[in-house]
């Protein structure tokens, strides 16, 4: 798939909505649903494969997550590597060369509680690697200023512009900041960034798309919000059923035929 295809979709003119997938047969049921590309969500993909989120996948599973969902679309896929697994930036970079070949156009990479300067190191080895292999990568860079309260109000602007300004120099293509919420900020920091794009997650009480639109914003993610929704609605059907309530198991199921079909008619082995 494209790279390319995938930069275009940052450039509108609609807004770029990502619901994020964890594994095959989300990634195969987004795309059916008419989604222009996929993402992944890290705490969803880390729970289907049995880890905590927060950087304790191996890497070996992120990577047979990333060929089974490559494997079953054909829209563009970009995968949340969290940190990248490491504090050393060769080694990010190295993990980074394996995605690429598992079959993605993208990546989110994340500075969380660490320091700017070593996503900066992180994301110039990374663009190092890509520039010596020929290959093309969309990284998003994401920042944690709001998500963990690094800073509040104006000087939680200030923040993430000064270290979307570090990123952008080490090499990465789109700012990622979950947490985001007002208009106001998010005016701010898109006009800081252009032309590089501003990427949000879905929150309660977000401005509309539209309004987000309005506000520079290019695109939105839903982050693990879908994830947590299919467990919760899990939860409760497993515990009815353990209660011996089954009626519910067969309200707004989906069809087995249908979900079969999504892999009949897109078998890509």
């Amino acid at each position: 798939m494209s790279s390319q295809l995938f930069r275009n979709l940052h450039r509108g003119p609609g807004l770029l909505l990502l619901p994020n997938a964890w594994d095959a047969i989300t990634a195969r049921l987004i795309e059916s649903l008419g989604a222009k590309a996929i993402a992944t969500t890290s705490a969803g993909l880390a729970w289907s494969r049995g880890y905590a989120d927060g950087n304790a996948l191996p890497e070996d599973q992120l990577i047979a997550a990333t060929r089974d969902m490559a494997r079953v679309i054909r829209v563009p896929l970009t995968v949340d590597i969290e940190a990248g697994y490491s504090e050393d930036p060769g080694a990010v970079a190295r993990l980074v060369a394996r995605v690429l070949a598992a079959g993605v156009v993208g990546i989110n990479i994340e500075d969380g509680a660490s320091s700017p300067d070593l996503l900066c190191k992180k994301i110039a080895a990374i663009r190092d690697h890509i520039a010596h292999s020929g290959a093309d990568l969309f990284i998003n860079t994401r920042t944690d200023v709001y998500l963990r309260g690094i800073a509040r109000g104006e000087a939680a602007t200030e923040e993430v512009i000064r270290r979307a300004s570090l990123y952008r120099a080490a090499g990465c293509d789109g700012l990622f900041v979950p947490g985001l919420s007002t208009a106001d900020a998010m005016a701010a920091i898109s006009a800081a960034i252009e032309p590089m794009p501003l990427n949000i997650m879905a929150v309660p009480n977000l401005p509309s798309t539209h309004m987000l639109q309005q506000s520079g914003v290019r695109r939105l993610s839903a982050g693990s919000s879908i994830a947590q929704a299919v467990i919760g609605r899990a939860s409760h059907l497993a515990s009815s059923f353990l209660a011996g309530t089954m009626s519910e198991l067969f309200d707004a199921s989906a069809d087995y035929a249908a979900v079969n079909r999504l892999f009949a008619a897109n078998a890509h082995d």
